[in-house]
């Protein structure tokens, strides 16, 4: 006698398997940079034609070498700012398959007096002169009193006088080291005398002059100096100097540093002498940076090549 075989069980969900998520990126805000390993707050600064001191307060660093990975910078002071993005209001709407439940009418309000007269009825009387009298009777209107009228006398309207919003000063014009026309660029200097022997590349991100130990070094064109130091490694003792909002130039290697942070230089002033300073040649390496990204020295000054 045969029998009908058992329906086949499906087969038991396999256990601690778990599928791997992808990590969520971290969104970087507009304006703002995320900290990677082997950064510094002076390379950040320079690659984004900053001066460093005011990076740091505008995030707050009061030590500038505490900065770590995955860290997120913002990028401009409170000035700066687009302001803040405003979403639409978004109003609660079903989405787990609810009733909505039907909106009562606004009760409407009944006219004091009613569109239709059903009461009391007009009554037609034969034509007389007592009837006719006093048809004309009723229809007088009602002797009132006159009211006196108050005369309005329209009174003039101060123009008002425009006063300056708070907070808004009058703009001012710019100094030499605020400027950012193009002019000032077309007046820029070469920073040493000598050849260039290494020119411009994605790489170099600058341009190299050989020459001797302690030869003068000038800045290539007024502004302010943001950085003096030996922070960056790679460069030695180098200057940067902030000439307007759009333009950094950078001098590499000396062996001497004449100006310090927040000194006002002049084009053609020196500021340093060469030297070799975290490289194996006496040289000065030379950078001009536009909004932070580097740019060829030759497009804007007279090089010497070899």
């Amino acid at each position: 006698m045969s029998r009908t075989p058992p329906p086949a069980q499906p087969a038991p969900p396999a256990v601690g398997v778990v599928s791997p998520e992808a990590p969520n990126p971290v969104e970087v805000p507009p304006g703002s940079y995320m900290v990677k390993r082997g950064d510094t707050l002076y390379r950040v600064a320079l690659d984004n034609g900053l001066d460093y001191r005011e990076l740091a307060a505008w995030n707050g660093l009061a030590n500038v070498n505490d900065i770590k990975v995955g860290q997120i910078l913002r990028l401009n002071g409170p000035g700066d700012a687009k302001g803040v993005e405003v979403k639409p209001l978004v109003t609660d709407s079903p989405t787990d398959g609810g009733t909505i439940k039907p909106v009562s009418p606004t009760p409407s309000v009944a006219p004091d007096t009613p569109s239709v007269y059903r009461y009391p009825q007009a009554v037609k009387l034969p034509y007389t002169p007592d009837a006719a009298a006093r048809v004309a009777a009723a229809a007088e209107p009602p002797t009132v009193a006159s009211m006196p009228q108050k005369t309005v006398v329209p009174t003039a309207v101060p123009t008002p006088v425009p006063t300056a919003a708070p907070g808004v000063k009058t703009p001012v014009k710019p100094d030499v080291a605020d400027s950012s026309d193009d002019k000032a660029v077309d007046e820029w200097l070469m920073p040493t005398a000598g050849q260039v022997t290494k020119g411009f590349t994605s790489d170099s991100k600058g341009i190299d002059i050989p020459g001797k130990m302690g030869q003068p070094i000038v800045a290539s064109g007024s502004g302010k100096v943001v950085y003096a130091g030996a922070g960056l490694r790679g460069y030695g003792k180098m200057i940067i100097i902030k000439h307007n909002k759009e333009y950094l130039t950078a001098y590499a290697h000396n062996s001497k540093l004449i100006v310090k942070e927040g000194d006002v230089v002049k084009r053609g002033e020196k500021i340093a002498e060469m030297g070799d300073s975290d490289t194996d040649q006496v040289k000065l390496h030379f950078e001009i940076r536009r909004f932070g990204k580097p740019v060829d020295p030759a497009k804007y000054i007279q090089t010497e090549k070899p």
